[in-house]
């Protein structure tokens, strides 16, 4: 009889298991439409996936794999486990209709690629009507049918950029309006002008070099949305139209260009045309003063020189505003009157107004007075034209260069190379910024300043700048000089060097050749470049070796070779004892350089992303003066004795071979390690180590006990089965922890005493079968709620912790007031969120906190799998007013609706409550019209 009912079970589980396919393919099916729905949409540029549309691709994708495994077993099915397999199988069909259900999307699947509320240009105030009214006009001509072409021209610095971003933050604001911003400059290339081109729009265009094709495609994009603003700034020559994909005529959209040439307006049919014409001389006086931003007003006397300087400026903003920025601060009549003198000599009889405003940003500059100071503002020339220099590219340079004393510890030079970027921002000679998508600030120069500095530079000191210009080869001799100091070739399009190179440059101190397609450099090249200090030769990706003659470079302090992917071979650096940085990051090499130990100087050595399998015991225990070391690499792991013991070393990363090293080298720092760190220990996978790290350890696997540093910001823990205890000491900067698979922990606090977490946003607690209770004693943390300090945690997750009876105590509500997210799934013991007291004393203490404090900020609580939780909180009734969701599943026997008070009106944020029917159907209720007032916030699954 019971292999009778054993064989109907397995009968009935091959049913199931064909329904479950059935539903499969509906499911599957339907992924496939939006699939190809996504694809059409992005091929256009004109949308990207919703993140709830990714989500549930995603889970489709997991749900698919889940049932592939399901299907497996069920054919090798054995008579000890069939039991539990229709169950498995119930489940995953639930979660199938429950996906297809969810699948609907009727708010659509995408949204716009880059949002029409795109991220406002930095600009300066607009004065005067003329730009007022211009303003008005160019906007009202692009948001009418008239025409789809503006052209906007005049005399460099007379302001036309600026009234450009103006018109461009108007627009963005627009509804279903999307601008697209593109800074051309001179020596463009109509490859590279796609490019940009299509970047703004989130278009990758083909990489092949057929410009008519590419063309095409960037024009589909561009006209394939209702309403598209293209801004072409600093446009210098005709740009042929067709040939580069702008779709001028086609439907919604609208060209608007900025130039110094009306032949250029005219020669790119633009419909309109505006002239920028200077301030009058009133309107400069406004603009002066509102630069100079004064506390009281000028003194009349001194009023008297301001007004002959600014008349010096020809009405153009850019003079006047780095007039002002000169002038800032000054309160000596005598230093007004010799800035006029000066500017009174230096003007020649007849100047066009361009030259003019040349002569004011030449005073600028001899103003600085401080020669480091404007060493630095001269490096800013060597990169392209409109280029956003990030702050700290920039200031490593300026260490590299000695312009910044390198004695300093790591952190006082760089306050140093800010102070005086700073400066050069304040007196108007660099502009300032945000990168959008990195809290990373940069610095750019404007063109006719930057054409300023390079003037400056064709005589003493000597700069050769041919950066993002177009070069595709060096043969022309009469470009290397005897007296060069500094030379840029980067960014531009070198395929080769001539095989005899070998310029005699005897006073060269820089030669940056980054950004380039060169797939070799003659062994001669650097044979007569003796003082050479910085070389950079990164993100050559081509390059297969270096040549021999780097190795007599002895006066080198940098070699950059970043993202040199194929990179396999450096000469021996023994001989480059002054060599100070090595960056070798992110290349093809194998081996550790020979003669990397004799480099005794070396502040900075970056080995990540390489392909070195080992560095050889001895090598970086000689290396006692490092500040700057980063390991971090898939095949290389450390021992902690072979670091050196340097105690100015200010970033580390590296990959220990087990949490016993790890220990040994965290407790070597004392009271002085690094400020910027990532340890990580084991087998951990590298593939989920953030990139962006300050301060941050990874532990996987070994040992009972771990030294954390006391600084530490990110905490990961996984499979380390011997702990019991993670914290027996605060961690006051800790901002995210996450444990994982410790199936050894019974604790997370070993005590109420090391509760101190302020900074701490969030907490994931995952897969720790005998986890117990948070705290050791579980109820210590009731008598003393003082010594806990949660109150920036915004985020706690907790799943499969089948152990877990209760996650904290009422007291501690007291310290959640900022708790954003609450998500508990899979503590299949789990009989409450909120734990009763262990006394009467206590429980009268633990209502009366519940009472006063609740959880106002709680916007979204998940609880999923907890099948014997009876309540959310026994003690009394905890509120939220900023609920947003609610999720619930598979929790039959809590018969309250957590955190929904039962008063005449719902929670004025809420908006969703996701549960299954049947349970809400089933729910307790004191007044029954409070279940009324909530069902129209309900989303059923199967419905």
């Amino acid at each position: 009889m019971e292999i009778v009912e054993r064989v109907m079970n397995l009968e009935s589980l091959k049913e199931k298991m064909n329904r479950l396919k059935r539903k499969m393919e509906v499911l599957e099916s339907r992924e496939c439409d939006i699939t190809e729905e996504l694809e059409f949409a992005e091929s256009l540029s004109l949308k990207k996936p919703k993140k709830v549309v990714q989500t549930w691709l995603k889970h489709v994708g997991s749900l698919k794999n889940e049932v592939q495994q399901m299907d497996q077993q069920v054919q090798d099915r054995r008579w000890n486990t069939y039991l539990s397999l229709p169950k498995d199988v119930d489940r995953l069909a639930n979660e199938a209709t429950e996906l297809f259900q969810n699948g609907n999307f009727a708010g659509g699947l995408t949204q716009e690629a880059y949002g029409s509320r795109g991220v406002s240009l930095l600009t300066r105030n607009l004065v005067g009507g003329a730009f007022e009214k211009n303003k008005h006009h160019i906007c009202r001509w692009l948001q009418s049918d008239e025409g789809s072409s503006v052209g906007v021209y005049g005399m460099g610095g007379v302001g036309k950029t600026t009234l450009l971003t103006h018109i461009h933050n108007q627009l963005q604001n627009l509804p279903n309006t999307f601008v697209s911003w593109v800074t051309v400059s001179q020596n463009f290339s109509i490859f590279e002008l796609q490019n940009r081109i299509a970047k703004t729009v989130g278009l990758s265009l083909a990489k092949d070099d057929d410009e008519r094709k590419r063309a095409a495609e960037l024009a589909r994009a561009l006209s394939g949305r209702k309403k598209l603003v293209l801004v072409l700034d600093d446009v210098w020559e005709y740009i042929p139209a067709d040939k580069v994909g702008i779709p001028i005529g086609a439907n919604g959209f609208k060209l608007i260009l900025s130039t110094r040439s009306s032949k250029v307006c005219e020669r790119m049919n633009c419909q309109r045309t505006i002239k920028v014409q200077p301030l009058s001389p009133e309107e400069a006086w406004e603009l002066f003063l509102e630069t100079l931003v004064l506390e009281t007003s000028l003194r009349p006397q001194i009023e008297v020189i301001a007004r002959s300087l600014v008349r010096n400026c020809d009405g153009l903003p850019l003079g006047i505003v780095t007039m002002a920025g000169c002038m800032k601060g000054v309160d000596d009549i005598c230093e007004w009157r010799n800035a006029l003198e000066r500017m009174e000599e230096s003007k020649a009889a007849q100047e066009d107004m361009e030259t003019q405003v040349f002569r004011v940003l030449r005073y600028s500059y001899d103003n600085l007075k401080d020669t480091t100071i404007q060493q630095c503002f001269l490096y800013c020339s060597l990169f392209p034209e409109d280029w956003k220099i990030g702050r700290d590219e920039l200031i490593e340079y300026f260490i590299d260069e000695r312009l910044i004393d390198g004695r300093k510890s790591t952190q006082a030079k760089f306050d140093t190379g800010h102070t005086i970027l700073n400066k050069l921002e304040n007196v108007c000679l660099l502009e300032g910024g945000k990168f959008p998508r990195a809290n990373r600030r940069y610095v750019k120069m404007h063109d006719l300043i930057r054409d300023m500095a390079i003037e400056h530079t064709s005589l003493s000191p000597r700069f050769l700048v041919k950066a993002g210009v177009g070069l595709v080869d060096l043969t022309e001799d009469a470009m290397w000089s005897e007296d060069l100091v500094r030379v840029s070739l980067m960014h531009n399009s070198l395929f080769s060097l001539p095989s005899n190179a070998s310029p005699r440059c005897p006073r060269l101190l820089t030669l940056l050749l980054n950004n380039c397609w060169i797939e070799r450099i003659p062994d001669c090249f650097f044979m007569h470049m003796n003082k050479l200090t910085v070389l950079d030769l990164s993100d050559i990706e081509d390059i297969k070796s270096l040549p021999s003659s780097i190795s007599n470079l002895r006066s080198l302090t940098a070699l950059l070779l970043v993202r040199c992917y194929n990179l396999k071979y450096v000469p021996s650096l023994e001989n480059l004892t002054a060599l100070r940085r090595l960056d070798i990051s992110h290349t093809g090499i194998t081996k550790v350089p020979q003669g990397i130990e004799m480099l005794v100087n070396l502040r900075y050595l970056d080995l990540e992303g390489t392909s070195i399998k080992k560095i050889p015991h001895g090598i970086l225990s000689k290396l006692c003066h490092l500040e700057y070391l980063k390991l971090f690499n898939k095949r290389v792991k450390v021992r902690a004795e072979e670091l050196p013991r340097s105690r100015k070393l200010d970033t580390f990363t590296g990959h220990f071979y087990d949490t016993v090293e790890l220990n040994t080298y965290v407790s070597s720092w004392e009271d002085r390690g690094p400020n910027s760190y990532l340890l990580v220990s084991g087998d951990y996978d590298l593939s989920d180590v953030y990139d962006d790290f300050e301060r941050n350890v990874y532990l996987e696997g070994g040992g009972n006990s771990f030294v954390l540093p006391k600084d530490i910001k990110l905490l990961e823990i996984q499979d380390c089965d011997e702990v019991t205890c993670l914290f027996d000491a605060s961690l006051e900067n800790l901002e995210l922890c996450e444990i994982l698979r410790c199936n050894g922990m019974t604790h997370l606090f070993c005590s109420s005493s090391c509760c101190r977490f302020p900074l701490l946003q969030k907490l994931v607690l995952d897969d720790l079968l005998n986890l117990n209770d948070l705290m050791e004693g579980g109820t210590s943390i009731t008598s003393t709620p003082s010594n806990c300090n949660f109150r920036s945690l915004k985020e706690f997750r907790v799943s499969e912790c089948p152990n877990l009876k209760r996650l904290f105590m009422p007291s501690l509500l007291s310290h959640l007031q900022n708790l954003e997210t609450l998500w508990v799934r899979d503590c299949y013991q789990m009989e409450e969120i909120i734990g009763e007291a262990s006394n009467e004393d206590d429980d009268q203490e633990a209502t009366r906190i519940i009472v006063l404090n609740n959880l106002p900020k709680l916007k979204h609580l998940t609880l999923v799998g907890l099948l014997e939780l009876k309540n959310f909180c026994s003690t009394g009734i905890v509120r939220s007013n900023s609920l947003e969701e609610i999720y619930v599943r598979e929790c039959p026997k809590l018969r309250r609706m957590p955190l929904l008070c039962e008063e005449p009106n719902p929670l004025p944020s809420l908006k969703k409550i996701d549960v299954e029917k049947e349970w809400w159907e089933s729910l307790q209720w004191d007044h029954p019209q409070t279940k009324d007032l909530y069902q129209p916030y309900c989303q059923f699954p199967w419905e």
